[in-house]
Protein backbone atom coordinates (compact mmCIF):
# COMPACT_ATOMS: atom_id res chain seq x y z
CA UNK A 1 0.00 0.00 0.00
CA UNK A 2 1.18 3.72 -0.65
CA UNK A 3 1.64 5.88 1.88
CA UNK A 4 1.80 9.48 2.14
CA UNK A 5 -0.14 10.22 -1.27
CA UNK A 6 -1.22 13.37 -1.60
CA UNK A 7 -2.46 13.66 -5.09
CA UNK A 8 -5.59 15.58 -5.45
CA UNK A 9 -8.74 13.25 -6.01
CA UNK A 10 -12.27 14.56 -7.32
CA UNK A 11 -15.08 12.00 -5.86
CA UNK A 12 -18.64 12.36 -7.42
CA UNK A 13 -21.50 11.42 -5.38
CA UNK A 14 -24.93 10.20 -7.35
CA UNK A 15 -26.70 8.38 -10.03
CA UNK A 16 -24.27 6.86 -12.56
CA UNK A 17 -24.26 4.47 -15.21
CA UNK A 18 -21.74 1.80 -14.27
CA UNK A 19 -21.52 -0.53 -17.25
CA UNK A 20 -24.86 -1.03 -18.30
CA UNK A 21 -27.03 0.03 -14.92
CA UNK A 22 -27.88 2.91 -13.98
CA UNK A 23 -26.72 3.03 -9.83
CA UNK A 24 -28.45 5.27 -7.75
CA UNK A 25 -26.04 5.52 -4.94
CA UNK A 26 -22.42 5.38 -6.66
CA UNK A 27 -19.11 7.44 -6.52
CA UNK A 28 -16.67 8.09 -9.07
CA UNK A 29 -13.32 8.87 -7.79
CA UNK A 30 -11.18 10.98 -10.16
CA UNK A 31 -7.12 10.69 -9.95
CA UNK A 32 -5.56 12.84 -12.57
CA UNK A 33 -6.37 11.47 -15.99
CA UNK A 34 -7.41 7.80 -14.85
CA UNK A 35 -10.69 6.70 -13.12
CA UNK A 36 -9.59 5.57 -9.84
CA UNK A 37 -12.53 4.10 -8.23
CA UNK A 38 -16.08 3.21 -9.32
CA UNK A 39 -18.86 1.77 -7.76
CA UNK A 40 -21.18 1.76 -4.67
CA UNK A 41 -20.08 4.36 -2.11
CA UNK A 42 -19.56 2.11 0.62
CA UNK A 43 -16.81 0.89 -0.96
CA UNK A 44 -14.85 4.29 -1.65
CA UNK A 45 -13.34 4.44 1.85
CA UNK A 46 -11.41 1.19 1.42
CA UNK A 47 -10.40 2.38 -2.29
CA UNK A 48 -9.09 5.36 -1.56
CA UNK A 49 -7.08 4.28 1.76
CA UNK A 50 -5.94 1.43 0.06
CA UNK A 51 -3.73 4.24 -2.77
CA UNK A 52 -3.04 5.82 0.36
CA UNK A 53 -5.19 9.06 -0.55
CA UNK A 54 -4.89 11.37 1.76
CA UNK A 55 -8.39 12.58 2.66
CA UNK A 56 -7.53 16.09 3.04
CA UNK A 57 -6.71 16.16 -0.80
CA UNK A 58 -10.11 14.78 -1.56
CA UNK A 59 -13.04 17.12 -3.44
CA UNK A 60 -16.44 15.68 -3.68
CA UNK A 61 -19.29 16.72 -5.55
CA UNK A 62 -22.56 15.75 -4.87
CA UNK A 63 -25.24 15.16 -7.35
CA UNK A 64 -28.96 16.51 -7.12
CA UNK A 65 -31.90 14.34 -7.51
CA UNK A 66 -32.86 13.55 -11.27
CA UNK A 67 -28.87 14.14 -12.19
CA UNK A 68 -26.60 11.31 -13.76
CA UNK A 69 -23.03 10.94 -14.33
CA UNK A 70 -21.87 9.06 -17.67
CA UNK A 71 -18.83 8.64 -19.67
CA UNK A 72 -17.60 10.77 -22.10
CA UNK A 73 -19.67 9.96 -25.39
CA UNK A 74 -17.07 8.48 -28.52
CA UNK A 75 -17.80 9.61 -32.13
CA UNK A 76 -16.68 6.51 -34.64
CA UNK A 77 -18.01 8.76 -37.74
CA UNK A 78 -17.15 12.55 -37.42
CA UNK A 79 -15.80 14.61 -40.88
CA UNK A 80 -16.16 17.78 -38.74
CA UNK A 81 -18.06 20.47 -37.25
CA UNK A 82 -17.88 24.41 -35.98
CA UNK A 83 -16.97 25.52 -39.21
CA UNK A 84 -14.02 22.90 -39.72
CA UNK A 85 -14.31 19.71 -42.62
CA UNK A 86 -11.58 17.52 -41.18
CA UNK A 87 -11.31 16.76 -44.91
CA UNK A 88 -9.26 19.82 -45.62
CA UNK A 89 -8.49 21.50 -42.81
CA UNK A 90 -5.11 22.21 -41.29
CA UNK A 91 -3.99 20.28 -37.84
CA UNK A 92 -4.65 23.93 -35.93
CA UNK A 93 -8.11 24.52 -36.87
CA UNK A 94 -8.77 20.63 -36.33
CA UNK A 95 -7.78 21.37 -32.99
CA UNK A 96 -10.29 23.83 -32.18
CA UNK A 97 -12.79 22.31 -33.61
CA UNK A 98 -12.34 19.23 -32.03
CA UNK A 99 -12.17 21.28 -28.46
CA UNK A 100 -15.44 22.32 -28.78
CA UNK A 101 -16.82 18.45 -29.89
CA UNK A 102 -14.91 17.30 -26.34
CA UNK A 103 -16.32 20.53 -24.48
CA UNK A 104 -20.28 19.32 -25.78
CA UNK A 105 -19.59 15.67 -24.14
CA UNK A 106 -17.86 13.89 -27.14
CA UNK A 107 -14.66 12.97 -25.35
CA UNK A 108 -13.32 10.97 -27.95
CA UNK A 109 -13.41 11.04 -32.06
CA UNK A 110 -12.53 9.47 -34.44
CA UNK A 111 -11.93 11.60 -37.38
CA UNK A 112 -13.29 10.92 -41.29
CA UNK A 113 -12.70 11.59 -44.74
CA UNK A 114 -14.57 11.67 -47.47
CA UNK A 115 -13.95 10.16 -51.77
CA UNK A 116 -11.27 12.83 -52.53
CA UNK A 117 -7.77 12.64 -55.13
CA UNK A 118 -5.48 10.40 -54.15
CA UNK A 119 -3.15 13.26 -53.56
CA UNK A 120 -6.26 14.86 -51.05
CA UNK A 121 -6.47 11.76 -49.51
CA UNK A 122 -3.01 11.25 -48.84
CA UNK A 123 -2.54 15.11 -47.14
CA UNK A 124 -5.31 14.50 -45.54
CA UNK A 125 -4.19 11.25 -43.59
CA UNK A 126 -1.00 12.80 -43.24
CA UNK A 127 -2.47 15.35 -40.87
CA UNK A 128 -4.44 13.41 -39.27
CA UNK A 129 -1.60 10.85 -38.30
CA UNK A 130 -0.27 13.79 -36.33
CA UNK A 131 -3.47 14.30 -34.59
CA UNK A 132 -3.77 10.78 -33.45
CA UNK A 133 -0.41 10.87 -32.58
CA UNK A 134 -0.67 13.26 -30.04
CA UNK A 135 -4.14 12.07 -28.86
CA UNK A 136 -6.56 14.88 -30.47
CA UNK A 137 -8.51 12.14 -32.27
CA UNK A 138 -8.19 8.34 -31.36
CA UNK A 139 -7.78 7.41 -35.03
CA UNK A 140 -9.08 7.71 -38.33
CA UNK A 141 -12.19 6.25 -40.44
CA UNK A 142 -11.17 6.46 -44.28
CA UNK A 143 -15.44 6.65 -45.66
CA UNK A 144 -13.82 5.61 -49.80
CA UNK A 145 -12.84 5.55 -51.97
CA UNK A 146 -13.87 2.19 -52.84
CA UNK A 147 -17.78 2.82 -52.82
CA UNK A 148 -20.41 1.85 -55.55
CA UNK A 149 -21.16 4.89 -57.45
CA UNK A 150 -24.78 3.93 -57.08
CA UNK A 151 -25.58 4.22 -53.88
CA UNK A 152 -22.05 6.96 -53.65
CA UNK A 153 -24.42 9.48 -51.50
CA UNK A 154 -22.35 12.80 -50.78
CA UNK A 155 -19.37 11.04 -52.05
CA UNK A 156 -17.19 12.25 -55.45
CA UNK A 157 -18.00 9.95 -58.12
CA UNK A 158 -15.37 10.75 -60.10
CA UNK A 159 -12.79 9.88 -57.39
CA UNK A 160 -14.90 6.73 -56.81
CA UNK A 161 -12.93 3.24 -57.37
CA UNK A 162 -12.36 -0.36 -57.26
CA UNK A 163 -10.53 -1.80 -54.36
CA UNK A 164 -6.59 -1.42 -55.51
CA UNK A 165 -4.68 -3.21 -52.90
CA UNK A 166 -1.54 -1.20 -53.76
CA UNK A 167 -3.76 2.39 -53.62
CA UNK A 168 -5.15 0.92 -50.16
CA UNK A 169 -1.93 -0.15 -48.52
CA UNK A 170 -0.43 3.67 -49.63
CA UNK A 171 -3.57 4.87 -47.47
CA UNK A 172 -2.89 2.66 -44.72
CA UNK A 173 1.18 3.63 -44.76
CA UNK A 174 -0.15 7.27 -45.00
CA UNK A 175 -2.34 6.82 -42.01
CA UNK A 176 1.23 5.97 -39.78
CA UNK A 177 -0.80 2.81 -37.85
CA UNK A 178 -4.10 5.09 -36.96
CA UNK A 179 -6.53 4.07 -39.60
CA UNK A 180 -9.07 2.14 -37.52
CA UNK A 181 -11.85 1.58 -39.92
CA UNK A 182 -12.92 2.03 -44.00
CA UNK A 183 -15.94 1.63 -45.73
CA UNK A 184 -15.98 0.24 -48.76
CA UNK A 185 -18.64 -1.53 -50.88
CA UNK A 186 -18.17 -5.66 -51.28
CA UNK A 187 -19.66 -6.18 -54.58
CA UNK A 188 -16.82 -4.09 -56.49
CA UNK A 189 -13.74 -6.25 -58.11
CA UNK A 190 -10.98 -6.70 -55.42
CA UNK A 191 -13.28 -6.20 -52.32
CA UNK A 192 -12.04 -9.52 -50.70
CA UNK A 193 -8.84 -9.07 -51.54
CA UNK A 194 -9.33 -5.83 -49.82
CA UNK A 195 -11.22 -7.38 -46.74
CA UNK A 196 -8.20 -9.31 -46.41
CA UNK A 197 -5.74 -6.61 -46.55
CA UNK A 198 -7.54 -4.32 -43.55
CA UNK A 199 -7.76 -7.35 -41.51
CA UNK A 200 -4.11 -7.67 -41.56
CA UNK A 201 -3.42 -4.43 -40.91
CA UNK A 202 -6.02 -4.61 -37.89
CA UNK A 203 -7.80 -2.07 -39.70
CA UNK A 204 -12.05 -2.55 -39.38
CA UNK A 205 -13.69 -3.51 -42.66
CA UNK A 206 -16.93 -1.20 -42.41
CA UNK A 207 -19.83 -2.48 -45.28
CA UNK A 208 -21.39 0.94 -46.68
CA UNK A 209 -21.95 2.69 -50.21
CA UNK A 210 -23.10 -0.49 -51.65
CA UNK A 211 -25.65 -1.77 -54.12
CA UNK A 212 -24.37 -5.21 -53.19
CA UNK A 213 -27.17 -8.18 -52.62
CA UNK A 214 -27.71 -9.75 -49.54
CA UNK A 215 -25.68 -13.04 -50.84
CA UNK A 216 -22.49 -10.73 -51.43
CA UNK A 217 -23.17 -8.64 -48.74
CA UNK A 218 -23.53 -11.28 -46.15
CA UNK A 219 -19.76 -12.83 -47.54
CA UNK A 220 -18.51 -10.09 -47.39
CA UNK A 221 -19.40 -9.46 -43.57
CA UNK A 222 -18.83 -13.18 -42.82
CA UNK A 223 -14.83 -12.74 -44.28
CA UNK A 224 -14.06 -9.71 -42.28
CA UNK A 225 -15.32 -11.47 -38.97
CA UNK A 226 -13.38 -14.52 -39.51
CA UNK A 227 -10.24 -12.09 -41.01
CA UNK A 228 -10.25 -9.56 -37.37
CA UNK A 229 -8.61 -11.36 -34.99
CA UNK A 230 -10.54 -9.68 -31.82
CA UNK A 231 -13.54 -7.34 -33.35
CA UNK A 232 -16.36 -7.34 -35.78
CA UNK A 233 -16.62 -5.37 -38.87
CA UNK A 234 -19.31 -2.43 -38.96
CA UNK A 235 -22.18 -1.62 -41.18
CA UNK A 236 -21.61 2.23 -42.38
CA UNK A 237 -24.78 4.20 -41.61
CA UNK A 238 -27.21 1.52 -41.91
CA UNK A 239 -29.67 2.30 -44.55
CA UNK A 240 -28.48 5.00 -46.07
CA UNK A 241 -26.03 4.45 -48.90
CA UNK A 242 -27.73 1.10 -49.82
CA UNK A 243 -30.71 -0.13 -51.62
CA UNK A 244 -34.08 -0.07 -49.39
CA UNK A 245 -35.09 -3.55 -47.85
CA UNK A 246 -37.50 -5.72 -50.61
CA UNK A 247 -39.44 -8.54 -49.99
CA UNK A 248 -37.61 -9.85 -53.25
CA UNK A 249 -34.59 -8.07 -53.41
CA UNK A 250 -33.32 -7.75 -49.94
CA UNK A 251 -30.42 -6.60 -49.89
CA UNK A 252 -27.37 -5.49 -48.11
CA UNK A 253 -29.69 -3.97 -45.53
CA UNK A 254 -30.88 -7.52 -44.68
CA UNK A 255 -27.02 -9.18 -44.71
CA UNK A 256 -26.11 -6.25 -42.63
CA UNK A 257 -28.90 -6.86 -40.41
CA UNK A 258 -28.33 -10.74 -39.91
CA UNK A 259 -25.30 -10.14 -39.28
CA UNK A 260 -25.85 -7.99 -36.38
CA UNK A 261 -28.36 -9.66 -35.18
CA UNK A 262 -25.88 -12.50 -34.70
CA UNK A 263 -23.54 -10.47 -33.27
CA UNK A 264 -20.95 -10.71 -36.06
CA UNK A 265 -21.21 -7.03 -37.10
CA UNK A 266 -21.75 -3.75 -35.67
CA UNK A 267 -24.53 -1.18 -37.33
CA UNK A 268 -24.18 2.42 -36.99
CA UNK A 269 -27.53 4.42 -36.84
CA UNK A 270 -27.33 8.16 -37.37
CA UNK A 271 -30.06 9.06 -34.71
CA UNK A 272 -30.63 12.22 -35.73
CA UNK A 273 -34.65 12.09 -36.66
CA UNK A 274 -33.31 13.12 -40.56
CA UNK A 275 -31.08 10.20 -41.98
CA UNK A 276 -33.29 7.46 -39.85
CA UNK A 277 -37.26 7.90 -38.60
CA UNK A 278 -37.56 7.63 -34.85
CA UNK A 279 -39.76 5.02 -35.07
CA UNK A 280 -36.45 2.91 -37.03
CA UNK A 281 -34.03 3.68 -34.23
CA UNK A 282 -36.26 1.84 -31.88
CA UNK A 283 -36.99 -0.92 -33.62
CA UNK A 284 -33.41 -1.59 -34.64
CA UNK A 285 -32.63 -1.35 -30.29
CA UNK A 286 -35.46 -3.90 -29.97
CA UNK A 287 -34.48 -6.12 -32.62
CA UNK A 288 -30.40 -6.21 -32.40
CA UNK A 289 -29.66 -4.88 -28.89
CA UNK A 290 -27.79 -1.79 -27.98
CA UNK A 291 -24.29 -3.98 -28.03
CA UNK A 292 -24.54 -4.34 -31.82
CA UNK A 293 -25.39 -0.95 -32.49
CA UNK A 294 -23.20 2.09 -32.22
CA UNK A 295 -24.73 5.62 -32.12
CA UNK A 296 -22.62 8.15 -34.90
CA UNK A 297 -23.54 11.44 -36.15
CA UNK A 298 -21.61 11.24 -39.56
CA UNK A 299 -21.26 15.02 -38.84
CA UNK A 300 -19.49 17.48 -41.33
CA UNK A 301 -18.17 20.92 -40.67
CA UNK A 302 -22.03 22.59 -40.10
CA UNK A 303 -22.21 20.80 -37.15
CA UNK A 304 -22.63 22.82 -33.70
CA UNK A 305 -23.45 25.98 -36.16
CA UNK A 306 -26.57 27.88 -37.73
CA UNK A 307 -27.74 27.33 -41.17
CA UNK A 308 -25.88 28.06 -44.66
CA UNK A 309 -22.92 26.67 -46.97
CA UNK A 310 -20.45 24.33 -46.19
CA UNK A 311 -17.78 22.23 -47.05
CA UNK A 312 -17.45 18.15 -46.86
CA UNK A 313 -14.06 17.33 -48.58
CA UNK A 314 -14.45 18.96 -52.14
CA UNK A 315 -18.30 19.28 -52.24
CA UNK A 316 -20.10 21.97 -51.76
CA UNK A 317 -23.40 21.87 -49.04
CA UNK A 318 -26.15 23.58 -48.62
CA UNK A 319 -27.25 23.50 -44.70
CA UNK A 320 -31.41 24.86 -44.57
CA UNK A 321 -33.06 24.17 -40.74
CA UNK A 322 -30.18 21.66 -39.84
CA UNK A 323 -30.23 19.13 -43.04
CA UNK A 324 -27.01 19.41 -44.97
CA UNK A 325 -27.78 18.26 -49.10
CA UNK A 326 -25.65 18.94 -51.83
CA UNK A 327 -27.15 20.48 -54.86
CA UNK A 328 -28.64 17.05 -56.41
CA UNK A 329 -30.56 16.82 -52.91
CA UNK A 330 -28.50 14.17 -51.48
CA UNK A 331 -27.93 14.00 -47.78
CA UNK A 332 -24.30 15.61 -47.19
CA UNK A 333 -23.57 14.16 -43.41
CA UNK A 334 -25.38 15.39 -40.36
CA UNK A 335 -25.57 18.34 -37.63
CA UNK A 336 -26.30 17.32 -34.63
CA UNK A 337 -24.23 15.94 -31.62
CA UNK A 338 -23.59 12.97 -29.99
CA UNK A 339 -25.52 13.90 -27.22
CA UNK A 340 -28.39 15.16 -29.40
CA UNK A 341 -28.59 11.10 -30.86
CA UNK A 342 -28.77 9.94 -27.10
CA UNK A 343 -31.66 12.43 -26.35
CA UNK A 344 -33.46 11.67 -29.77
CA UNK A 345 -33.25 7.90 -29.14
CA UNK A 346 -34.49 8.14 -25.98
CA UNK A 347 -37.20 10.06 -26.98
CA UNK A 348 -37.75 7.40 -29.99
CA UNK A 349 -38.87 5.30 -26.41
CA UNK A 350 -34.75 3.32 -26.13
CA UNK A 351 -34.05 2.91 -23.05
CA UNK A 352 -31.66 5.54 -21.70
CA UNK A 353 -28.80 3.04 -20.62
CA UNK A 354 -28.97 1.49 -24.11
CA UNK A 355 -28.44 4.49 -25.97
CA UNK A 356 -25.50 5.65 -23.68
CA UNK A 357 -24.26 2.29 -24.14
CA UNK A 358 -24.11 2.63 -27.98
CA UNK A 359 -22.78 6.01 -27.53
CA UNK A 360 -20.08 4.17 -25.01
CA UNK A 361 -19.02 1.20 -24.23
CA UNK A 362 -19.78 0.14 -28.19
CA UNK A 363 -17.83 2.34 -30.02
CA UNK A 364 -14.73 1.75 -27.50
CA UNK A 365 -15.24 -1.61 -28.13
CA UNK A 366 -14.95 -0.90 -32.08
CA UNK A 367 -11.81 1.59 -31.63
CA UNK A 368 -10.28 -1.49 -29.68
CA UNK A 369 -10.22 0.16 -26.33
CA UNK A 370 -12.53 -1.57 -24.09
CA UNK A 371 -12.01 -0.68 -20.30
CA UNK A 372 -9.49 2.23 -21.54
CA UNK A 373 -12.32 4.43 -22.64
CA UNK A 374 -16.65 4.86 -22.56
CA UNK A 375 -16.51 3.80 -19.42
CA UNK A 376 -16.86 4.59 -15.26
CA UNK A 377 -14.06 1.97 -14.12
CA UNK A 378 -11.06 1.75 -12.37
CA UNK A 379 -8.41 2.16 -14.47
CA UNK A 380 -9.72 4.08 -17.59
CA UNK A 381 -9.77 7.54 -18.78
CA UNK A 382 -11.39 9.90 -16.58
CA UNK A 383 -13.47 11.24 -19.51
CA UNK A 384 -17.19 12.07 -17.56
CA UNK A 385 -20.54 13.77 -18.32
CA UNK A 386 -22.63 15.29 -15.98
CA UNK A 387 -26.36 15.24 -16.81
CA UNK A 388 -29.48 16.83 -15.63
CA UNK A 389 -33.14 14.61 -15.82
CA UNK A 390 -33.32 15.29 -19.16
CA UNK A 391 -30.14 14.08 -20.31
CA UNK A 392 -29.13 18.01 -20.87
CA UNK A 393 -24.98 18.76 -20.46
CA UNK A 394 -24.49 20.02 -17.25
CA UNK A 395 -20.25 19.58 -17.06
CA UNK A 396 -17.49 17.31 -18.95
CA UNK A 397 -14.36 15.78 -17.52
CA UNK A 398 -11.78 14.96 -19.94
CA UNK A 399 -8.81 13.42 -18.84
CA UNK A 400 -9.55 14.28 -15.42
CA UNK A 401 -9.53 18.21 -16.48
CA UNK A 402 -12.84 20.30 -16.14
CA UNK A 403 -13.49 21.59 -19.80
CA UNK A 404 -16.84 22.48 -19.37
CA UNK A 405 -19.07 23.74 -16.87
CA UNK A 406 -22.57 24.74 -17.63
Amino acid sequence: MTRGNSRPVTVIRGRALLGTRVEEDSAVAVAGPKILYAGPQSGLQDSLTEAGIDGGCVTTLTLSPGQLAVPGLIDVHNHGGHGVDFPSADAASARSALHRMHASGTTTVLASLVTASPADLLAALDVLAGLAETGDIAGIHLEGPFLSAARCGAQDPQWLRSPDVGFAEQLIAAARGHLRTMTYAPELPGANDLVDLLCSHSVIPSLGHTAASAHDAGASLARAAAGLATAVPTVTHLFNGMDPLHHRSPGAVAAALRAAGSGNAVAELIADNVHLDPYLVASMFELLGADNIVLVTDAMAAAGLLDGMYRLGPAEVHVQNGVARLASGALAGGTAGMLDLVRNAVAAGVPAKDALHAATEVPARILGMTGRLGTLSAGAAADLLLLDADLRLLRVLRRGVWIYEG
